[in-house]
């Protein structure tokens, strides 16, 4: 029992000396002072978040993600919802390591912690621990291992389980950045090998998603028929729902908010929205002129699409919001066409214009002030949307007379893309579930589709509709 208790006290010994030096930090990133370094863990501001360093600095002799092994990160949700707790992990894994360690972090476009973290219940020895530090200004929160937390049950590998609870409010995209450690355990900080990987959870899910699976689906709606036809590309399933009239403006959306796009149509004739909605079960609301514009989307942020309309003939914006209430915003001309969409990250769709015109974009921010912006020329077509991945909604145009696709990137900056013949219809979305929305267009003359993924610069073509048809995708853009 001696020998036992004798030699448990080595190694915490070991472990000690080791994580005093190994991540000792002398300067604390965005703050410019000494850190206080801490053998119970590593120093904040190491998960090679923006603005951040990434453990090499003390660890030296090798480069990040040099070693052969890797750091995962488990359980983020594909979206997540406002206040809901997710069971996380983090795994470091690196052959012949004695010890591991790790450090991850959440936050919004900004830079903002965003989220909080809770050691999981119940573990004894605990295993992690919470800090919290100042990076370029912004507070943030950090979940790593405790000295308890570096001993590793299995070779090779160690894992750190903790919650995450979402922030009480969408606030756009939130990005999780992690750092592992392997160690050898020498006392010293050569020889430990440091990974690095992030991942990101989306505020609201893919638009013409009819599957949950997080993905768009290939969609058109048939007039003539009032029918809606949706293939899913990740299993090859299909589906008909006949919701509507030929006379019918289509105004999918999440209504109900479970993630699954519903079926809907506004009919101007009446004014009258029917929604189908694929958890809540059909509802209606007399919303609108025969001669308003149909703007559907999130306004509020509360995950739910909600019911809205732009009137040209006196540019304003009328709001049913799904939390309660209407709002009314006077916003644009008669000439302009409304382009709604999260441009300033914060979960909320903002209300915006597009004037033909001047190739102006005036968008009035949910988070507060307004941004005018000249993009495009006569004759484009806006194509909103987030080709980015970084939760903001870009600035975009489609040019039928020359094929090209012009993208006002908030984060990667402009580009153009050839893509499509006059003829075509634009039809954007997130087709490959990486957060991006993909260049698409959908042909009626024979009723083909092609789609430039994001992910892997892929090209495909897929034949789903007919010539009178309309992709679904095309209908987020109001015209």
């Amino acid at each position: 029992m001696r020998i036992a208790s004798s030699r448990t006290i080595s190694v915490k010994v070991v472990i000690v000396l080791v994580f005093t030096f190994a991540f000792a930090s002398f300067w604390l990133v965005g703050r410019h002072r000494p850190a206080q370094a801490s053998a119970q863990g590593p120093s904040a501001s190491h998960t090679n978040a923006p603005g951040e360093a990434n453990c090499t600095s003390c660890h030296v002799g090798s480069k990040v993600n040099s070693g052969g092994g890797d750091v995962q990160i488990g359980g983020i949700p594909h979206d997540y919802v406002p206040g809901r707790q997710y069971n996380v992990t983090v795994t470091t894994n690196h052959s012949n390591a004695t010890i591991y360690g790790f450090q991850m972090t959440s936050i919004d476009w900004l830079g903002r912690g965003v989220g909080t973290f809770t050691p999981a219940a119940g573990q004894s020895p605990v295993q992690t621990q919470v800090v919290e530090g100042i990076v370029l200004g912004n507070i943030r929160r950090y979940v790593e291992h405790t000295v308890d937390g570096t001993v590793p049950t299995m070779f090779n590998t160690k894992t750190w389980n903790f919650t995450w609870t979402a922030p009480a409010t969408r606030v756009g995209k939130i990005s999780f950045f992690a750092a592992g450690n392997g160690a050898n355990s020498d006392g010293g900080p050569g020889g430990d090998y440091i990974y690095t990987n992030s991942t990101a959870s989306l505020a609201g899910s893919a638009i013409s998603n009819f599957s949950s699976d997080f993905q768009s689906d290939l969609a058109i709606y048939r007039p003539s028929q009032g029918a809606w036809y949706s293939y899913n590309l990740e299993d090859g399933t299909f589906k008909i729902v006949n919701w509507g009239l030929a006379t019918d403006k289509i105004v999918p959306g999440d209504y109900d908010g479970d993630g699954v796009t519903d079926h809907a149509v506004f009919r101007p004739a009446t004014g009258v929205w029917y929604l189908f909605q694929s958890t809540a079960g059909i509802a209606g609301a007399t919303w609108g002129l025969s001669s308003d514009v149909p703007v559907a989307a999130d306004y509020d942020g509360d995950g739910k699409t909600d019911i809205a309309v732009f009137r040209p003939s006196n540019g304003t914006w009328y709001v049913l919001r799904s939390t309660g209430g209407f709002s009314i915003v006077n916003w644009g001309l008669a000439e302009d066409r409304p382009v709604p969409g999260d441009y300033d990250g914060d979960g909320k769709s903002d209300i915006a214009i597009f004037r033909p015109s001047t190739s102006t974009w005036y968008v009035l921010q949910s988070s507060g002030g307004f941004t005018v912006n000249g993009f495009g020329t006569t004759g484009d077509k806006p194509v909103q949307g987030d080709y980015d991945g970084d939760g903001r909604t870009d600035r975009a145009i489609y040019r039928p007379s020359s094929g090209q696709w012009w993208l006002s990137r908030s984060t990667l900056g402009v580009t153009a893309i050839g893509f499509g013949v006059a003829s075509d219809t634009p039809a954007p979305a997130d087709f490959d579930s990486d957060g991006r929305t993909d260049i698409a267009v959908f042909r009626p003359s024979t009723g083909q589709w092609l789609i430039s993924r994001s992910s892997d610069s892929s090209i495909l073509a897929a034949f789903w509709g007919q010539n009178g048809d309309r992709p679904v995708p095309n209908a987020y853009i109001p015209e």
